[in-house]
């Protein structure tokens, strides 16, 4: 096998970043709080926006070419697209409109938004600073636990969050080095599987590593949720993460995948994220243009519908919905979520 130039450059990465780090906070008393250092922000500031030019400021929303009788057109990513999509086609029905609902990526949506040529974007992710154009404003419906997943026949049932950040970084090699309950002689080498999307964007699966270059040089990158689902579900020694609810619901025909327990947490109990104890979630929001003549008079009213019809959702889907959220003293900014509970 020849030399893996990217591989090595990575891991040099790594290891410089972590001596940084440890310098940084003072040697061994301190070390252990470097951990800590390693997650991503939950979310981006609220009150910035990202500068555009006056001229497109001024440019109005205009669709494709080949969309031009649609009502409305909204862009959301997979995600989403599963969730909501059924649920507009119903909507549009019942108000005679013409809606055309793209499935794609946050990419896409942003795309489309910067472009001006949807009426709605929708984000599995909070919105980045350079997400957050003039005349955009984000509405959050809800958010979901990203389980660390393993194969049913592992026998470990939990792990704590220290143990999954040195797992996904490359720290432990082998099952039987996390000494937890259950691991007996599971010794087999961990298998590292990351869906590294939305890279720029808060949240996610930087809540449990911030970036693409702390996760280990060995890491098995997949494109899509299915494709984790397949590559976990086919590897008895496979560790990845994706949201439970959407893993059982809509792709149990990839495999079967067990969810851990993260600090005695169990991410398909929503009590646990509700609280804030449990550590990493996906945010999924949409968006409306506001300002004068900025926006389309069908696109506010669907928003709303939207944010009532996650409301409704199966809790085996495993959404919280905005309104619970808020309850909970989740911290939002208008209709956006902004910050965790205390």
């Amino acid at each position: 096998m020849g030399f893996d130039y990217i591989k090595a450059v990575r891991k040099l990465r790594v290891v410089l970043g972590l001596i940084v780090l440890f310098v940084l906070l003072g040697g061994g008393a301190q070390a252990s709080s470097i951990v800590e250092q390693l997650a991503g922000p939950p979310f981006s500031p609220a009150d910035k926006i990202h500068a555009m030019p006056p001229e497109w400021e001024k440019r109005p929303i205009e669709h494709e070419p080949s969309l031009r009788d649609a009502d409305l057109v909204v862009s959301l990513d997979q995600q989403m697209y599963l969730l909501l999509s059924q649920g507009i086609k119903e909507y549009a029905k019942e108000k005679g409109l013409k809606i055309t609902v793209i499935d794609g990526t946050c990419g896409n949506s942003v795309g489309m938004l910067f472009r001006k040529k949807v009426d709605i974007g929708g984000l599995c992710c909070p919105p980045a600073v350079s997400d957050r154009l003039p005349g955009l404003r984000f509405y959050t419906l809800g958010i979901t636990p990203v389980a660390v997943l393993v194969h049913p026949d592992n026998p470990v049932d939990g792990i704590t969050l220290e143990q999954a950040r040195k797992i996904f970084r490359g720290d432990v090699h082998r099952w039987l080095e996390l000494k937890t309950e259950g691991t007996g002689r599971w010794d087999r080498h961990i298998r590292v599987v990351g869906r590294l999307h939305c890279k720029r964007r808060p949240g996610h699966w930087r809540l449990l590593l911030d970036n693409e270059d702390l996760f280990s040089p060995d890491i098995m990158e997949v494109g899509t949720i299915p494709d984790m689902i397949s590559a976990v579900a086919s590897s008895p020694e496979a560790i990845g993460h994706a949201p439970p609810g959407l893993a059982s619901h809509y792709y149990e025909g990839k495999g079967k995948v067990k969810a851990l327990k993260i600090d005695g947490n169990d991410p398909k109990d929503l009590n646990h994220l509700l609280s804030g104890d449990y550590p990493i979630y996906k945010t999924f929001s949409v968006t409306l243009w506001e300002g004068e003549g900025a926006g389309n008079p069908h696109a506010r009213a669907l928003v709303e519908y939207m944010m009532g019809y996650v409301e409704g959702l199966d809790s085996e889907l495993g959404i919280i919905a905005a309104s619970r959220l808020r309850e909970a003293g989740w911290k939002f900014k208008d209709y956006e979520l902004v910050g965790e509970p205390e």
